[in-house]
C-alpha cells in the first residue's frame, strides 16, 4: 500500500477523479441511460483514445461528455468537454477542461489544468489555471507546489491561492507531511489560511497508523488545532480492518471525538469480497445519548467476479429520524453488473430507495456500453473504510 497523501482544498488528483465521475454519475431520481463509445490504440509507449457519454434523466437536462487522451513520449494531454441540451434541441458546450502532464525528468512532474467556460454567445473563455510541480529526491522526500489562478473581470490571470506540501521520511517506517495553504491577499502577497501536519507510521505487524492534524490561525498570530483525524489500518492476508476517529475542539478548546468509522473487509479463496462499514457519531451531553457514540449508518457491500463479468450489491442502513430507537433500517439498495464480451463490456446499475410508505422502489437505472476490451473495472461504490 502506498503512503497516504494529503487531502487539502486544492488537488489535481481530485480534479482527475471528478472528470472520471462525470462519465458514470447517476441522478437520484428517474431513469438514466448512458451510451459510451471508445477507441483505443497503443504503439511504442504512445496512446490515444476517445470516449463519449450521453445521459438522460427525468426532470434533468440531458448532457453529453466527450473525453480524449493522447500521449507522446513524456507528454500526455487529457481533454474533456461537457455539453448540455439547448432550448433549440441541440447540444451546446458548457465547459472544457484540458490537463497537460509532462514528465520533466526522473524526479520532476509538471501538470497544468486549464478550465474554460462558454458564454451565451458561444465563445470559449479561460476561467482558471491550476499548476502543480512535484519533485522527488533520491532519498524519497518530495515537495509538491500547487498554484491556482483565476481570470479577473479584465481577462487577466490572478493567483488566488498556493499550496506547498513537503514530505520527508524521518525513518524507514515513518513519513511526515507538512502542508501549508496560502491565499492571495489582493496586494501581491499571501496570507496563511491553514496548515496540516500528517504522520504515517508502518508497524512490524503490517498495520499502518496515520495521524493528521489541521491547524488554523487563532487570531493572535499563532495556531490552534481545528481537527484531528486518526486512522489505523490492519491487514491479515486478504482481510483488512480500518478504524478512523475524528476529533474537534469544543468551546473550551478541548478535543472531543465527533465521529468514528469502523470497516472490515474480507475475501474468500474464490475471490468473493465483502465489506461492512459502520459509522458512529457522538451524542453530546444533555441529549439522549449523553456523550456516547451511536451507530447511525452501516454500508454492506458484496462483490463477485469471474471470467464472464462481475456483480456488486450494496445496501445502506440508517435509523428512522422519527423513531431512532427502532434501530437501523435498509434505506438504499444498489446492484451493479458488468458483463464481459469479446467486443467490450456492458454495465448496468440500478438503485432502490425506501419511500415514505416503507417500500423499496427503483429510482434510477444506468446502463453503459463500451467497445473497449474488458479490463479491471473501477470500484463502482465508495468504501469509506479503505483509503486509496
Amino acid at each position: 500500500m502506498a503512503f497516504l497523501k494529503s487531502e487539502d482544498h486544492f488537488s489535481l488528483a481530485a480534479i482527475r477523479l471528478f472528470v472520471k465521475l462525470l462519465l458514470v454519475i447517476v441522478p437520484c431520481v428517474g431513469p438514466f441511460v448512458v451510451a459510451r463509445a471508445q477507441d483505443s490504440q497503443s504503439s511504442k509507449g504512445d496512446e490515444n483514445w476517445t470516449t463519449t457519454s450521453e445521459s438522460n434523466a427525468e426532470n434533468r437536462n440531458p448532457a453529453r461528455t466527450m473525453e480524449s487522451h493522447s500521449k507522446s513520449g513524456n507528454r500526455s494531454v487529457d481533454k474533456q468537454r461537457v455539453e448540455v441540451l439547448g432550448p433549440d434541441g441541440h447540444y451546446q458546450p458548457a465547459s472544457d477542461t484540458e490537463t497537460e502532464t509532462i514528465k520533466v525528468d526522473d524526479s520532476t512532474t509538471r501538470t497544468v489544468v486549464r478550465t474554460y467556460k462558454w458564454d451565451g454567445n458561444g465563445r470559449r473563455q479561460l476561467s482558471q489555471v491550476a499548476e502543480e510541480d512535484a519533485r522527488t529526491t533520491a532519498s524519497g522526500d518530495q515537495q509538491v507546489t500547487r498554484t491556482t489562478s483565476d481570470v479577473d473581470v479584465n481577462g487577466n490571470l490572478q493567483v488566488a491561492q498556493r499550496e506547498v506540501a513537503d514530505t520527508t521520511k524521518s525513518s524507514p517506517d515513518t513519513q511526515e507531511t507538512k502542508t501549508t495553504l496560502y491565499r492571495a491577499d489582493g496586494n501581491g502577497g499571501f496570507s496563511t489560511l491553514r496548515q496540516t501536519q500528517e504522520v504515517e507510521k508502518r508497524n512490524a505487524d503490517h498495520s499502518v497508523e496515520v495521524k493528521k492534524s489541521m491547524l488554523v490561525p487563532d487570531g493572535n498570530g499563532g495556531w490552534q488545532v481545528g481537527e484531528v483525524k486518526e486512522q489505523t489500518i490492519k491487514e491479515d492476508g486478504k482481510n483488512r480492518t480500518t478504524e478512523e476517529r475524528i476529533s474537534r475542539p469544543d468551546v473550551n478548546g478541548k478535543l472531543l471525538e465527533e465521529s468514528r468509522t469502523v470497516g472490515q473487509e474480507t475475501e474468500t479463496a474464490a475471490g468473493e469480497k465483502s465489506s461492512t462499514v459502520d459509522t458512529y457519531s457522538t451524542q453530546r451531553p444533555g441529549t439522549a445519548g449523553n456523550g456516547t457514540l451511536q451507530l447511525n449508518r452501516r454500508v454492506t457491500t458484496i462483490q463477485k467476479k469471474d471470467s464472464t463479468g462481475e456483480k456488486t450489491e450494496q445496501q445502506i442502513e440508517e435509523p428512522n429520524l422519527g423513531t431512532p430507537s427502532d434501530g437501523l433500517q435498509v434505506k438504499t439498495k444498489t446492484k451493479y453488473v458488468v458483463q464481459y464480451a469479446a467486443t467490450g463490456t456492458q454495465q448496468t446499475k440500478s438503485t432502490q430507495v425506501r419511500d415514505s410508505a416503507g417500500n423499496l422502489s427503483v429510482v434510477s437505472v444506468e446502463t453503459q456500453k463500451s467497445d473497449r476490451p474488458p479490463q479491471a473495472p473501477e470500484k463502482p461504490v465508495d468504501n469509506p473504510a479503505k483509503k486509496p
